[in-house]
């Protein structure tokens, strides 16, 4: 077998590992072919740094942007897994830039999700610039509502805010020893999982707008089914990794998070296509063909982890992983852009392609490989 060898994917050209699995299409990716290599820990090492440097050479938004906010965590992820002294420096050189502050609106979880990565950064030099303006940002969040209250009566009333919010919080927690910011966190969570949590399919609306009433109004998809996008449960699905991630042990609402895990990753394995990926609408499949790879992304990294720390027990838990992360490395092309990445939007979109990238993308395809590396 051809160890290294190129195939079409329309006008590109993305790197296989001997195999020819065909043209793509307008229909979607072509379906990558399983090759060992993709889970050796030097090919995986070497792909996010490849993915990495592509990312870092093609800014697209302002430092801040909720956009670079899931970036950077699959960055950081990176440095962990590489050690790379070149992705250090750029996440150092980010807080530089950005004076370590938040995006402007105290209020808007998205505004601090690149935060993480701020405290991330912290835990490694211990230097209090790093901390400071994340404190004063969410100890104004907690004492003074703001719009995002008066305008929809809950502060994080999408479900991506589910990725954005709570890990900064719950990092908090825990650098500060200060059990109030886990309170804060769950209040505020199960607050949005009220609202948006379907207990029938197991999925987060992305907001009200999506919810079916008791009658049956509201929208849907071609086929009749209600709205769950792939990519907003993607982003609960990563932020619940990170909640657990730093919770204490012992805290009273980890059964509540560990459950709802559990509960979302069965259901998302179910959903799961035979190509490893999921579409951007996770209940009307063969309308939107194309293998989405940011909700795809987060999906697989939430799944490895959830695996590798034993929460995901199920015989079908590893194979989803695999078939995903063979998937994944299938939309990645030589010079190590994440392609079919839906563009921004809050719904299920077809406007995708092997073209189409995001930093967003890269930064669930970076998480992504940062947990399947450790698969034992």
């Amino acid at each position: 077998m051809r160890i290294a060898s190129f195939f079409r994917r329309g006008a590109d050209y993305c790197w296989a590992w001997g195999c020819w699995p065909g043209p793509a299409s307008a229909q979607g990716p072509a379906p990558a072919m399983a090759n060992p290599q993709v889970f050796k820990p030097k090919y995986i090492k070497s792909t996010l740094l490849r993915v990495t440097r592509w990312q870092l050479a093609h800014p697209r938004h302002a430092p801040t942007d909720w956009t670079n906010g899931a970036f950077y965590a699959g960055v950081f992820a990176a440095y962990q897994t590489t050690h790379s002294k070149l992705i250090l420096d750029s996440l150092l050189a980010l807080g530089e830039r950005t004076k370590w502050q938040p995006g402007p609106r105290y209020d808007h979880a998205d505004d601090i999700a690149i935060c993480q990565t701020y405290l991330n950064l912290y835990r490694l030099k211990k230097d209090r610039r790093m901390l400071q303006p994340t404190l004063d940002v969410v100890e104004k969040f907690r004492n003074q509502p703001g719009p995002e209250v008066q305008n929809h009566g809950i502060a994080w009333w999408w479900c991506d805010a589910l990725f954005m919010g709570p890990p900064v919080l719950a990092k908090l927690g825990v650098i500060q020893n200060d059990p109030s910011y886990f309170t804060l966190t769950d209040t505020l969570y199960r607050q949005t999982y009220r609202l948006l949590f379907n207990h029938q399919e197991h999925l987060f609306a992305r907001d009200a707008s999506y919810l079916v009433n008791a009658a049956g109004e509201g929208k849907k998809e071609s086929n009749g089914q209600k709205i769950f996008w792939s990519r907003g449960n993607g982003w609960v699905m990563g932020g619940l990794v990170q909640i657990l991630s730093e919770l204490p042990a012992g805290h009273p609402s980890r059964p509540f998070y560990t459950q709802l895990f559990q509960e979302m990753s069965a259901r998302l394995v179910e959903l799961q296509q035979s190509d490893g990926l999921w579409r951007s609408s996770l209940l009307d499949p063969a309308a939107y063909p194309g293998g989405e790879a940011s909700g795809s992304g987060f999906d697989c990294y939430a799944l490895a982890w959830g695996f590798n720390h034993g929460l995901l027990t199920g015989p079908q838990f590893r194979p989803a992983v695999e078939k995903a992360w063979v998937a994944l490395n299938g939309l990645v092309s030589a010079e190590g852009r994440v392609g079919w990445v839906q563009p921004i939007g809050a719904d299920p979109r077809r406007d995708f392609s092997a073209e189409s990238w995001e930093v967003y993308g890269t930064g669930a395809f970076l998480l992504a490989g940062s947990e399947v590396i450790k698969l034992k």
